[in-house]
This record gives structure tokens, sequence and C-alpha cells, in this order.
């Protein structure tokens, strides 16, 4: 019994280690997002809008997958724009202290409704992004996200480069 009672320890510290590596950890994002939407020819307007990420942690502590959705939406020259994204893609991550920086590459689709005066149309594109951004520890669970990506589409023939901008709320899980 005694032998039992030292050995406890040890494998309450194992058990712990290993359910750790079985559960996943990662992290859910939602917030406002900024979208500077290039008109091509020089052209530029201003998109806002929503975004919202899921991120899970693989085998790695600063390596994971994350699922990314966002939609942005606008008026300009009269034109009624609706975009959304859903991309997908590695990304790394390192915390130090309250802050985790984070870089990521993601891939995937945009797809984009216009409308002016009763007439209509849409097209959906292939869609990359590169950026990253700073998560800065609010409370254990909670965390605040700056992030910013350059995200590139060729919708309606037209080849994109905007650049987004997104702020809001993160749960650690």
């Amino acid at each position: 019994m005694r032998k039992f009672l030292s050995l406890a320890p040890v494998f309450l510290l194992l058990a712990s280690a290993a359910s750790a590596q079985i559960l996943p950890k990662g992290n859910v994002f939602v917030g406002y997002s900024y979208n500077r939407f290039d008109q091509g020819g020089g052209n530029h307007a201003n998109l806002n809008g929503w975004i919202g990420s899921l991120e899970g942690k693989l085998f790695l502590p600063w390596f994971g997958i994350a699922a990314d959705v966002s939609g942005h939406y606008g008026t300009p020259n009269g034109v009624t724009v609706k975009e959304y994204n859903f991309l997908f893609g590695p990304r790394i991550s390192m915390s130090a202290g309250k802050v985790r920086p984070f870089a990521h590459v993601l891939g995937g689709a945009a797809h984009m409704n216009t409308g002016i005066a009763g007439f209509s149309d849409s097209d959906t594109s292939f869609a990359y992004a590169g950026g990253g951004g700073l998560d800065y520890k609010v409370l254990r669970i909670f965390a605040w996200r700056v992030q910013g990506d350059y995200l590139h589409t060729k919708l309606f023939g037209t080849k994109e480069g905007n650049f987004r901008l997104s702020t809001g709320l993160v749960f650690n899980f």
C-alpha cells in the first residue's frame, strides 16, 4: 500500500501529461475587420465587416492549423459590395508572458456579390493571405487580438491586393 501511495503522484503527473497530449489546444477569435479593397486602376474602397477564426494546435505547441472566415461590406461609388473569404492554413506562434505573436499563410476562396441600380453580379476566386498579429492575454482564457494580413484575390478577372486589419476577442481552450 505504501508503494502505491508513493507512486500515486507520479501516476497523476503522467496522466496529466498524457491528457495534455491527447487534447489539442487552440483558440477561437471573433471581431471587427477592415478591408482596404483594391478596385483596380489605383482606386481603393473601405469595406468594414467581421472576422472569425478557429485554430487547433496539433503536435507542437508553436504550430497550429487555422480556419479563417470573414465578411466585408460597403458601397463604394454607389456599388454595393459584399465580399466573403474562406481561408485555411498553418499558423506559428510563441507565447512570451502575456503576449503571443503569430504568423500565418492561408489559402482558400473569396466570393463577392456586387449590385447597382437593380443589377447584380457575383464571382468566386482562389484567395490567399499572409500576415500575422499579436494576442494580449487579458484573463486566463481571454485575450485581445490585433491582426494584419495581405489578402490577394482575382475576382471578376482583376488581381486585387487588399490590406485587411482585424481586432477582437480570443477565447483560448
